[in-house]
């Protein structure tokens, strides 16, 4: 859905999409697999810049929710990871900042983003909040063992058979001033 600046000065729109599955890419970082469901509003927000300059602001206030499945950070097992999410976001034209002197950039300047010719594509929006929605590490569960880093083999599933000492590297040189003394 295209939320054209033309349409929105006329009158601000109120929004209800849904998104199956694979219609929205994610990269490779997630899967979907339930309906993205969005809902909300869009309008114009009217920046008065100096005496002449006006600057057409577009603001996004929306919820969005889906199911997701992750991969687990120890083990690559898959997990099921539902999300939901609120928005406010404020678009501004692209290079409308463009000359100011170089400020301290404020909380509410941090949020805003830009966008160029004459709207932003609603699927664009909604990919970066899923994406920013996204746990940095998420695990199967919390006792989760993992991989064994020389075979492979997931340790919650089986027991590894491998038999190299796993010694902490940190430690070498410890033991390596530990064997001079003792010989």
């Amino acid at each position: 859905m295209f939320l054209d600046i033309k349409q929105l000065e006329v009158h601000p729109l109120d929004f209800e999409e849904e998104f199956q599955p694979d219609v929205i890419d994610l990269g490779g970082e997630a899967r979907q697999r339930t309906p993205l469901k969005a809902a909300g509003h869009a309008e114009i927000v009217e920046e008065h810049h100096g005496k002449h300059q006006v600057i057409k602001d577009i603001r996004l206030r929306g919820r969005l929710s889906t199911g997701l499945e992750l991969q687990c950070a120890r083990c690559v097992e898959p997990v099921a990871q539902d999300i939901v999410r609120e928005f406010e976001l404020l678009y501004r034209p692209l290079g409308a900042d463009a000359g100011r002197d170089e400020l301290s950039v404020t909380d509410a300047e941090a949020e805003i983003g830009y966008y160029q010719g004459n709207g932003i594509l609603l699927e664009d929006v909604l990919r970066e909040q899923v994406l920013l929605a996204l746990p940095l590490k998420v695990t199967c569960r919390e006792d989760c063992k993992g991989l064994c880093l020389h075979c492979g083999k997931n340790l919650n599933q089986e027991k590894c058979t491998c038999r190299v000492s796993m010694e902490d590297p940190r430690w070498a040189a410890l033991k390596e001033i530990r064997n001079r003394i003792e010989h």
